[in-house]
């Protein structure tokens, strides 16, 4: 499996985690959608892999900050992203649902800062904009 060769499966390793065969599994179904991927799509790209292991691997790979679940288009189910560099930025617009991904956030000054202040070391953010894209402001002002 290539997911055994990933920087998040070294991840898994450093942590004191096995890298047993349903957790490589869904780990490649992530790393192969990209992310953005719910459990349920996740269910049908592992279908040697049950129920329960799907969702312990999504709540292990969450709480060492390789996805983070995050609620788009309205949903009340999460969409599971992959954090890259341990981060990952959205811009969503709240009226087509349009998602423009962006890396640059900048936001590594503010990390220090704040884990200077509060003790943490901090492994991960996500971050979030909604408005209405260039298409749809045209179509919702005035």
């Amino acid at each position: 499996m290539a997911a055994a060769q990933s920087a998040r499966a070294q991840r898994l390793r450093d942590a004191g985690y096995r890298l047993t065969q349903p957790r490589l599994a869904v780990l490649e179904a992530l790393e192969r959608s990209r992310g953005h991927v719910t459990s349920a799509e996740l269910l049908e790209m592992t279908p040697g892999v049950g129920r329960a292991s799907v969702y312990r691997a999504l709540e292990l790979f969450t709480r060492l900050a390789i996805i983070r679940p995050a609620w788009l288009h309205d949903s009340t189910t999460p969409s599971y992203l992959l954090l890259p560099d341990g981060h990952h930025h959205h811009i969503l617009c709240t009226h087509c649902d349009r998602i423009i991904e962006f890396d640059d956030c900048q936001l590594e000054p503010l990390q220090r800062e704040l884990e200077s202040r509060y003790g943490m070391r901090l492994r991960g953010h996500l971050l979030e904009f909604y408005g209405h894209c260039p298409d749809c402001a045209d179509t919702t002002e005035g």
